[in-house]
């Protein structure tokens, strides 16, 4: 018997980390959010979309230079544990954790909302209970037989979700080419706090894109194809999520007081069957959302394993399928009571607050690691210390929203990082510490 140990395999290119990352940004959000960004912009509301992805954007250029340093698993907990040390490290660890279970237990929730509306019985205890476990199981036991085919699954649902997103946004910009506008948008003047309502609504859905980053040890090239997948991703989101959102407000005069605006819209423009494709879409997207979540957060609890901050048996990769297949079983049963146990926005407020910390905390490991591991990243970001700062500032404006469930939340999970780290002390510090 070989005593070979098994490895990671690099198999994640630079388009399917691209994709992963759309995947995972473009989940159930892009079906919904329409409404409420309309209730505060009205036909204003598209211009919106690519101020937020400017905000965004200062983020995930500090995500590009210091994810280009590293070659492991962990994504923004190794980023924060090399710049600061073990405590700040796991508590930026666990934070992403909570960060990434509640987000993929809201989206597992929307799939559940969408499904009911062909099938009102799915809402019923029993059969949502039947329904997540399948969901979630067939999932985790695909990622669990290998990343290749995790993300085969991964980039079939990105193309997937976003086919129907391409018919909705060229017939609607078609019909209204050919047959104008039916509801022409009002010019209207907003105060500043509607915008700044607005973009902070907006940050919250295009977050996730770091997510993508966790599994570095299965990318073929991190360094080089990190910087390209986030930028390629920026764009395309952002252009769906604009266009998305110029169909709807010039196709419905009341989109802000509907809860599906897409398949309203797409019913003025193409009929029900119209609207019905685009409700099949939302079922793709959330679905799509979870496949790649399911490639994603395992590697969190690998990467503390892995860096001696958790029992090594999280660690632990299958010597025939080569993934950590303890940790993707973890996450699953982990993400299956959490989605069984809240609902959409209870779920989505315990992701916001934590992503907050991760991003702000990504933001400050630039300026420290340039000193501390000089001339080691791939990619280096003209101007970082600018971007580091806005980024940070960015972060701190949009943590003083949090409300008390999200504080409640972000302190619960301070006080059980801080035990995790009482409970390492003794121990060897891991490489990076």
């Amino acid at each position: 018997m070989s005593n070979h140990k098994p490895e990671l395999v690099r198999a994640i290119g630079r388009w399917s980390l691209a994709a992963l990352m759309v995947n995972i940004v473009i989940a159930g959000g892009i079906f919904g959010l329409p409404s409420a960004v309309a209730g505060i912009l009205g036909g204003q509301s598209p211009i919106a979309y690519p101020i937020a992805a400017a905000g965004i954007g200062i983020i995930a250029a500090c995500v590009a230079e210091v994810a280009s340093r590293f070659q492991q698993a962990g994504g923004p907990y190794l980023y924060a544990k090399t710049a600061f040390g073990r405590f700040l490290g796991l508590q930026t660890g666990w934070f992403l954790l909570l960060t990434r279970i509640s987000a993929a237990a809201a989206v597992a929730n929307v799939f559940i909302d969408y499904l009911s509306g062909f099938r009102p019985q799915a809402r019923g205890p029993a059969t949502r209970f039947v329904i997540l476990t399948i969901l979630i199981g067939g999932l985790a036991a695909a990622n669990v037989r290998g990343v290749r085919m995790g993300t085969r699954v991964s980039d079939f649902f990105t193309i997937a979700k976003l086919l129907p997103l391409v018919i909705f946004v060229v017939g609607g910009l078609l019909f209204i080419y050919i047959h104008g506008s039916p509801v022409p948008p009002v010019a209207e003047s907003h105060p500043a706090g509607a915008w700044m309502n607005a973009v902070l609504l907006l940050i919250f859905v295009y977050s996730g894109f770091e997510a993508a980053l966790i599994p570095a040890g299965e990318v073929k090239n991190p360094a080089r194809e990190a910087p390209v997948a986030l930028m390629a991703a920026l764009v395309i989101i952002t252009t769906v999520y604009s266009l998305v959102q110029v169909v709807v407000v010039h196709m419905l005069a009341n989109s802000a007081q509907t809860s599906r605006p897409l398949s309203a819209a797409a019913h003025v423009f193409g009929g029900s069957s119209m609207a019905t494709l685009i409700s099949l879409g939302a079922l793709v997207s959330t679905f799509g959302g979870l496949a790649a979540n399911m490639i994603a957060t395992p590697r969190i609890t690998f990467a503390f394993a892995e860096q001696g901050d958790f029992p090594r048996w999280f660690g632990v990769i299958h010597r025939r399928y080569q993934t950590p297949y303890v940790s993707i079983a973890v996450f699953a049963v982990l993400l299956w009571a959490l989605a069984l146990m809240g609902t959409f926005s209870w779920n989505t407020a315990l992701s916001t607050s934590s992503r907050l910390f991760v991003y702000g905390m990504t933001c400050a490991a630039l300026p420290i690691l340039r000193k501390k591991l000089p001339g080691q990243e791939g990619f280096h970001l003209p101007g970082g210390l600018a971007f580091a700062v806005l980024g940070i500032a960015f972060a701190l404006v949009l943590l003083r929203r949090m409300g008390l469930s999200e504080l409640v939340a972000f302190a619960i999970t301070a006080v059980i990082s801080f035990l995790n780290w009482l409970a390492l002390r003794g121990n060897t510090p891991s490489p990076n510490s």
